[in-house]
């Protein structure tokens, strides 16, 4: 295939012909399928009518009979197909941390509607779910109140052979806690002076620990805030801390840097990533992880497992922040 009849998706050529769109009456390649699978999804086509599509003229007058943006479809279509190679390079880790008994704990931080719950849902999607866990805890108990504070987080971290997903994590005491006056200013203290310890202990036992800021826009917080309130199916992610993170806004960034500026390690760095655009904050994050483990059949990986700077960054106090 020529450089004119294809598109690139960083390491592979994709997918659909000049042919696909030009109307041209040939049978649809395998890849030219998947079009139609996808398109299934985003534009809401009939069984019928996906039946119907058997050759690339077909799917041609198909796409203008739906008055379908063939370039957004293309863009789908490409981060469709690259999010399946991830995750299968996904599928190989985990079956190498089963394999080796490793404890495997990814956090994902960040404001409200930085997109760290649909993330996790892409990076699980095809794990095992007997090895693979999702912790997102609600408000503490008055009993878990009168604890050590990360007592209820230690009792969720990875057994051996797993991977945890934390939707937020005990860096709640960092940010939002003390933005929502849900902790007082000794607490708040404490825990930022007993953080770094307590992550020294998981490093030197052994846990592989992945911490993740999903960093957005003010503007883009707003737009999420909107799409979330008009779309009834979004309308339960809507919190009373969603209804303060607009007019709360510095404060949240002050204490983020205070949290950034204590809490980032040598052995538990903090990972920024530039989420204003979620398809490329999930799919370089999974780049990230998988960059960053070892597991068997890494080095003929289907895909670029190196996630592209500009998206995702480590910390440091010189660069740049959107949020």
């Amino acid at each position: 295939m020529s450089n004119d009849e294809s598109k690139s998706t960083g390491s592979r050529p994709v997918l659909v012909s000049k042919q696909a769109v030009s109307g041209e009456g040939h049978a649809l390649t395998q890849e030219e399928k998947h079009v139609g699978k996808t398109l299934k999804k985003s534009v809401q086509l009939s069984v019928e009518e996906l039946a119907e599509i058997n050759t690339r003229k077909g799917l041609t007058q198909l796409l203008s009979s739906k008055k379908v943006d063939v370039g957004k479809a293309l863009v789908k279509l490409r981060y469709e197909q690259e999010l399946e190679r991830l995750q299968i390079e996904l599928v190989k880790l985990q079956r190498s941390v089963q394999q080796e008994g490793r404890r495997v704990a990814i956090i994902l931080e960040g404001r409200d509607a930085a997109g760290k719950g649909g993330t996790i849902r892409r990076f699980i999607e095809h794990l095992n779910p007997r090895s693979a866990r999702v912790v997102a805890l609600p408000k503490p108990t008055e009993v878990q109140m009168g604890q050590w504070y990360f007592q209820r987080y230690v009792e969720r971290l990875p057994n051996p052979g797993e991977i945890v997903f934390l939707d937020r994590s005990w860096y709640n005491r960092a940010v939002v806690e003390p933005v929502m006056n849900f902790c007082t200013k000794r607490q708040h203290r404490t825990f930022m002076q007993q953080v770094p310890e307590f992550e020294h202990m998981l490093y030197e036992d052994g846990v592989e620990l992945t911490k993740f800021w999903f960093s957005i826009s003010k503007q883009v917080q707003q737009e999420r805030f909107d799409s979330r309130r008009l779309n009834p199916l979004k309308q339960w992610k809507i919190s009373p801390v969603d209804d303060k993170a607009q007019e709360h806004w510095d404060l949240y960034t002050k204490y983020k840097e205070e949290m950034f500026s204590k809490t980032h390690t040598s052995y538990s760095p903090w990972i920024i990533v530039r989420a204003n655009d979620k398809k490329m904050a999930r799919l370089e994050s999974m780049r990230y992880v998988l960059s960053s483990s070892d597991f068997e059949g890494k080095e003929v990986a289907g895909t670029s497992l190196y996630p592209d700077p500009d998206v995702v960054v480590r910390y440091h106090r010189s660069s740049q922040s959107i949020d």
